[in-house]
């Protein structure tokens, strides 16, 4: 009797562990994953020596809530609740907040960073370190996420400064028309990604950060990262779509 009556129960636990998100329940893991960031660094970047009136529209448009909402839309179907919250804990493990500590210390030290930089090219990392380095950034998405920032970005520059002219363009020809400078993007921004790393990790073992890349590379947060850099594109296109 008593497992008829914990049975219902078990199978409403169990449906509501595998049930699809609401695009909201993605709020904390994009927080963690540095995906918040990308979106709130959007209209920054965007706006950035446009005049008043063209940036309160595009401010709008471009509003670090709409964009994160845009990708958890797109997202939340290809996951489940439960691997929301199995990548949730993994990036908010001690081991994840050790590493998040050492990156936001190198604010306080951009001038150490930018001479630590300098030295690089006559005093290169370890071949070890530096592997591990570009795993964690390979697992991380970390310079596919800035290098795609920047480049959506770019396009919709260009884009503006062509409407700007009375022209106009379409999303496949305007893709077309930047891929030399998407590559050119993602060159820079994985040596400003892995110098950074380099740097704000100095201090940290080397079996440790075999240990973070590692995190990134279990499947809840690969394929969260994986999925976002896949989806954002669209999600800036949409965006690009909606200016008037």
């Amino acid at each position: 009797m008593r497992f008829l009556i914990a049975l219902p129960l078990l199978l409403a636990a169990t449906l509501a562990w595998a049930q699809t998100p609401s695009p909201q329940a993605f709020n904390k893991v994009f927080e963690l994953a540095g995906i918040g960031l990308l979106c709130e660094q959007t209209a920054p970047l965007l706006l950035r020596g446009l005049p008043d009136a063209q940036q309160a529209a595009l401010a709008k448009v471009f509003a670090a809530e709409t964009l994160c909402l845009d990708l958890a839309k797109q997202l939340a179907p290809q996951f489940s609740v439960k691997h929301l919250q199995q990548a949730q804990a993994l990036l908010e493990s001690p081991l994840a907040q050790h590493f998040t500590a050492a990156e936001r210390a190198v604010g306080a030290n951009e001038a150490e960073l930018a001479s630590y930089r300098e030295q690089l090219s006559s005093r290169p990392p370890r071949a070890d370190r530096l592997a591990l380095v570009q795993r964690l950034d390979s697992a991380a998405q970390t310079t596919a996420l800035a290098a795609l920032l920047r480049y959506e970005v770019g396009k919709t520059q260009a884009l503006l400064a062509l409407k700007a002219q009375g022209g106009s363009i379409d999303e496949a020809t305007l893709s077309s028309k930047t891929t030399a400078q998407r590559d050119a993007l993602r060159e820079s921004s994985q040596q400003g990604v892995q110098s950074f790393m380099l740097f704000a990790y100095r201090q940290t073992p080397s079996a440790q950060l075999a240990e973070y890349a590692a995190l990134y590379e279990q499947e809840p947060v690969k394929a969260l990262l994986k999925a976002s850099v896949q989806a954002l594109p669209k999600v800036f296109a949409a965006r690009r779509a909606a200016l008037k």
